[in-house]
């Protein structure tokens, strides 16, 4: 093998956020106990927004400390927009959170109605908080090759967003193409330019699969240095503020990808298959084959 990739199972918040069809508790901690049977050491459980803005996650505390207890050496992330969203995740138990802007002004308006600047702004806090408590911090960083509202991004603006989210002491950084239509050209030319933030391999790619290109961006990315991912199982998923962004990557077809190429997953893709079949049952809808 040559080395090992890191995927982040998403399916459970940015796979589900986005369905009208309102998945019951128990069908969320089915998925995830597949998802944990998979061997993912990382799942993102759920969202600690507002209830108003994703009616799909307003279980977020019965999911997430049920998930915990039923998984303890699986470690769950879960979104946050503010600090009384940290602390609502505190409360159940979380051990790892995500804060979310944006390299694009206008899907950060949209999004969370705040410029770049207003978010950092607003997520330094829940930085401080979080590492109080010895909570590690995601970074997302969405729309980070084109944007619905502003059109393509630079890569110096997605440099200029990561600076920023380093600055307030972030740990990670997730790189997202939020509306599926980066090319592998142009996801190279992000991650080169986010490197001088964060070392190559220590960056983590977010692709959606709108195009059906997701996978030879992968590619590239692993050819890069990249060796963490984020994937949802049978490629579920898409942002409420991100129009045309049907799907993320799926995981099954990253694992494929990792494996094929000689890279160590550490999934069980028969488990994962399961899970994937699953949701989409559950959802009433077809089995992804990784190209939505």
């Amino acid at each position: 093998m040559k080395a090992h990739v890191e995927l982040c199972e998403v399916g459970p918040r940015d796979g589900l956020q986005n369905e009208k069809q309102i998945v019951s508790v128990e069908d969320k901690l089915r998925f995830i106990a597949l998802l944990a049977r998979a061997g993912f050491r990382e799942i993102e459980a759920t969202s600690f927004v507002s209830p108003k803005w994703v009616p799909q996650l307003a279980d977020a505390e019965e999911v997430l400390p049920r998930a915990i207890t039923a998984h303890p050496s699986t470690l769950f992330s879960v979104l946050v927009p503010n600090e009384k969203g940290l602390e609502r995740a505190l409360a159940c138990g979380a051990r790892k959170v995500s804060v979310f802007t944006a390299a694009s002004e206008g899907f950060t308006r949209k999004n969370i109605n705040a410029t770049i600047a207003e978010s950092i702004e607003r997520f330094a806090p829940v930085v401080r908080r979080a590492h109080e408590v010895g909570v590690v911090v995601r970074g997302y960083v969405s729309c980070a090759v084109q944007c619905p509202y502003d059109g393509p991004i630079a890569p110096d603006a997605v440099r200029q967003t990561c600076a920023m989210l380093a600055d307030i002491g972030v740990d990670e950084l997730d790189l997202g193409d939020t509306i599926g239509v980066a090319h592998a050209d142009e996801i190279a030319r992000v991650i080169e330019a986010c490197a001088v933030v964060r070392p190559i391999h220590e960056l983590v790619v977010h692709l959606h699969d709108t195009q059906g290109r997701a996978l030879d961006c992968a590619r590239r990315a692993l050819e890069l240095g990249v060796r963490r991912f984020d994937g949802s199982a049978a490629g579920i998923g898409g942002c409420p503020y991100a129009p045309g962004a049907r799907g993320n990557i799926a995981t099954e077809a990253l694992v494929e990808l990792c494996e094929s190429l000689g890279y160590s997953t550490s999934i069980d893709r028969i488990a994962l298959g399961e899970a994937a079949r699953f949701i989409t049952g559950v959802l009433a809808a077809p089995p992804s084959n990784g190209t939505n």
